[in-house]
């Protein structure tokens, strides 16, 4: 599964790229009003710190907008994907970008239904956003795996990008299911290391390799 973080915040990004694990980045208007710089700045900045794709959404509501704004963002790098809203002019700019080579993460899905008319329209990915959907009182991981099944069972190339993501039990639930993407918050990547059993052994192996005397040298 791939792992995209999803943050505007530049030094967050630089610092889990130098890991290695980071596989793209999704940014949205929330996450560019929080970092308090210009919108099209950051994009570019991102682009050049990850070769991955890096999710860069529209405002505007109609095709026409849409189409103008996407025409922007994507002469900014190769891994720019455009973000659409899953409405019907959201699907038809996703259908129009894929057929000229743009990808589309198709963003805002709350149903199957939803991901399927995305993965009809060619999107590049799908994000279901879960947590919002468990706020709601559903089940989003159930929606997640209704996705997998309807999208196995007819091919589609769209990719589960999983979104709103709240903690680490949302990314261990989407690789069982099998979600080809999780994207989430710096602070969930960083959980995702986290063991208090191996805190404990390292604490255990340095405190004994301390009373040994000895060192690597």
């Amino acid at each position: 599964m791939k792992f995209f973080v999803d943050t505007a915040d530049t030094a967050d990004i630089r610092e889990l790229a130098e890991t290695g694990l980071l596989d793209g980045v999704t940014t949205n208007p929330s996450l560019i009003h929080k970092a308090g710089r210009d919108f099209l700045d950051v994009v570019r900045e991102i682009c050049a710190i990850v070769p991955g794709p890096v999710s860069a959404e529209v405002v505007a509501l109609d095709h026409d907008g849409m189409m103008r704004e996407a025409d922007i963002l994507r002469r900014i790098a190769d891994n720019v994907t455009v973000k659409v809203p899953l409405t019907l002019d959201g699907l038809k700019t996703c259908r129009r970008l894929t057929e000229e080579g743009t990808m589309v993460n198709v963003t805002l899905c709350f149903s199957a239904n939803q991901a399927l008319l995305a993965a009809k329209a060619g999107a590049t990915f799908i994000s279901p956003f879960v947590g919002r959907h468990d706020d709601n009182g559903f089940d989003g991981m159930q929606l997640i795996s209704d996705i997998r099944l309807i999208y196995d069972n007819y091919g589609f190339d769209t990719e589960i990008l999983v979104a709103s993501v709240r903690h680490p039990v949302h990314v261990l639930e989407s690789a069982r299911i099998g979600a080809d993407v999780a994207t989430m918050p710096p602070s969930v990547i960083r959980q995702l290391v986290r063991h208090p059993l191996t805190d404990k052994g390292i604490e255990g192996f340095l405190a004994d390799w301390a009373k040994s005397g000895q060192t690597i040298g």
